[in-house]
């Protein structure tokens, strides 16, 4: 078969096409970079006497326009046909289930922060923070710990290695307690609020982490009780945890409180089957020590209030029965997915 009845085959050939597919392989074999039949055809014409290739030259343009024509007529045909055939090959089926599209959400630890947030907003408190890097004097001198005690010991917290003077060292805060120093340093009474944060402390097993998370609250005016104090306590913990939640308030004793007490709770219920009728220790508060007062230069005979304080991995561990506080930061999707 000569060049010219393979170019009249092919030009027969795009006008049956059927699809868009066999108009490429169509348009390969016409314009390739190697064996296409013009393209051969073409470079032929550089053996050719001057008057052939003027000829051949023309009837060979001619072609290839009129190729490139049909190549675009039968294309736009085909895309036409193919459209019209949408509506029944293509349906949109409104009744369709779709698959359910997967969005992330905030690990448990911020979740519940903001949660506290909210409970004690609603009850007036404000949100205060401060710096994870505290000195001693904020830590433990104005919060009244004596000079000997062991929660100063080097086995208990984090001293940070930089130049400080030898009697107010540098250390990671091992409460948010220093927050409320600070806010007391620079606000006057009436004073409400909480102070949500990481702290740090020399222990680690499965109820215990270097890095953890508190909130402590404090509420100070003139006369702000203990009755106070367990209202806003029991109300937190209700919308926190479970609204069936039982309570007990034992003494005990900390250095900035007087008096101190710890809180004990329970609920029954079916969420908590395991735990069931269990006292379980969740926070320690009790009235501001005056002297507290005092470091901070507010007159105890005229304000008095009171300070608590919870640990976040420990409320949620309590209310999700959570075994094991490092599951918090191992970063397992199979335990985040299930809250």
């Amino acid at each position: 078969m000569t060049a010219a009845a393979s170019l009249s085959d092919i030009t027969a050939r795009i006008q049956k096409a059927t699809t868009l597919a066999e108009l490429d392989v169509l348009e390969q074999e016409l314009f390739g970079r190697k064996q296409g039949l013009l393209t051969v055809a073409m470079k032929e014409l550089g053996s050719a006497t001057p008057e052939e290739r003027i000829a051949k030259g023309k009837e060979l343009n001619a072609l290839k326009q009129e190729c490139t024509s049909l190549l675009a007529s039968r294309r736009q045909e085909l895309s036409l046909s193919m459209l019209g055939s949408f509506g029944e090959t293509d349906r949109l089926d409104v009744t369709l289930d779709l698959p359910a599209r997967q969005r992330g959400h905030l690990h448990l630890i911020p979740e519940f922060i903001r949660s506290v947030e909210d409970v004690f907003g609603r009850m007036g408190f404000d949100v205060a923070e401060g710096p994870e890097i505290e000195d001693e004097a904020r830590q433990f001198d104005l919060l009244n710990f004596p000079k000997d005690h062991a929660a100063r010991d080097a086995q208990d917290i984090f001293y940070v290695d930089v130049d400080s003077p030898p009697d107010n060292r540098f250390l990671l805060r091992g409460h948010t307690s220093p927050v409320q120093i600070r806010y007391m340093q620079t606000h006057k009474p009436p004073l409400r609020i909480i102070c949500p944060g990481k702290v740090y402390r020399k222990d680690a097993d499965a109820t215990h982490s270097p890095m953890f998370h508190q909130f402590e609250g404090l509420m100070i005016d003139k006369d702000t009780s203990l009755a106070n104090m367990k209202a806003v306590m029991i109300t937190a913990i209700r919308e926190l945890i479970s609204p069936n939640a039982e309570f007990r308030f034992r003494t005990g004793f900390f250095p900035f409180v007087e008096p101190g007490l710890e809180v004990d709770m329970r609920w029954q219920g079916a969420e908590s089957e395991s735990r069931e009728g269990k006292w379980m220790e969740i926070a320690g508060c009790g009235m501001v020590h005056p002297s507290v007062l005092k470091n901070c230069d507010i007159d105890p005979k005229k304000f008095q209030g009171f300070a608590f304080g919870f640990g976040v991995e420990r409320m949620i561990m309590i209310k999700h029965q959570i075994p094991d506080l490092r599951s918090f930061y191992e970063g397992d999707l199979r335990f985040l997915k299930q809250f």
